[in-house]
């Protein structure tokens, strides 16, 4: 059977490829299907402890959702879609796996367009190479941006800026998104994956429990008042401080030695 997505595991880290080069890693049904096994399984594996999710070929990210795909289910009478993916095959999709505390980092090279710029969204670290394109065209395709394009991009640029884009379809280059802080690095093609590496090896240095917990509070806090995110239970924490780790950092540093972290 032919797949879409290429996963390997290697010292720590979990590669993610959406393997769609043909056609620019356009995210079909299948895809999500399979998707949706990959996260049950990096968060599932205490061994993973970031995951990079990025495109094959040296074209394209992902341009989102297979619109030739899409034109056959609406010829065949399915139901459009909105907002959301539940009943969808691989629900919950990446965009909507608001429990996942392993942090996913996303390998942009060229178009990051509709559902793949959500994907990129939806990550936590976002490393660019200098001629990706990120944008939601999906207005100009009669759609909505509907894995959370419309909610996520207003949350993390200013509501003008983002409107602009949501409402026009107009795309934005890296440098752009840099500056908007919607990506953490931007490189040329030929740095990227020494920059993704570098990120990947400061996060499998860090403490893995105390990243969950870190990445769990940080996103479930968002929309508390600062005096509840204080007070509020998360479970990634209590976790933690009942683990090895939380005695094995502070023991490591009083002996001058690299702390052997176990993750439990």
């Amino acid at each position: 059977m032919v797949t879409r997505v290429r996963y390997l595991k290697k010292e720590h880290v979990a590669y993610v490829t959406l393997d769609r080069p043909a056609v620019l890693n356009a995210l079909d049904l299948r895809t999500h299907e399979e998707l949706a096994e990959v996260w049950d399984d990096v968060e599932a594996d205490d061994g993973v402890r970031v995951a990079v999710l990025t495109g094959a070929g040296d074209r394209a990210f992902s341009v989102g959702q297979d619109l030739r795909e899409r034109a056959a289910l609406d010829r065949a009478g399915a139901a459009p879609t909105t907002f959301g993916s539940r009943g969808q095959p691989g629900w919950p999709r990446l965009t909507e796996r608001f429990g996942l505390t392993k942090p996913v980092l996303a390998r942009v090279n060229g178009y990051a367009l509709g559902g793949g710029f959500e994907l990129a969204l939806a990550c936590d670290i976002v490393v660019a190479a200098e001629h990706a394109e990120f944008g939601l065209p999906e207005v100009r395709l009669g759609l909505v941006p509907g894995a959370g394009g419309a909610f996520r991009l207003a949350r993390q640029i200013p509501l003008k800026t983002a409107m602009g884009h949501l409402l026009t379809g107009r795309r934005m280059g890296a440098a752009a998104a840099y500056r908007l802080g919607l990506v953490n690095d931007v490189v040329p093609y030929a740095e990227l994956d020494a920059c993704v590496a570098g990120w990947t090896d400061d996060l499998v240095r860090a403490a893995p429990l105390a990243v969950r917990a870190v990445k769990e509070a940080t996103l479930r806090s968002l929309d508390m008042p600062l005096p509840e995110a204080f007070t509020a239970d998360h479970p990634a924490e209590r976790r933690r401080m009942a683990s090895r780790d939380a005695v094995e950092g502070p023991r490591a540093f009083a002996e001058r030695r690299e702390p052997r972290w176990e993750g439990r």
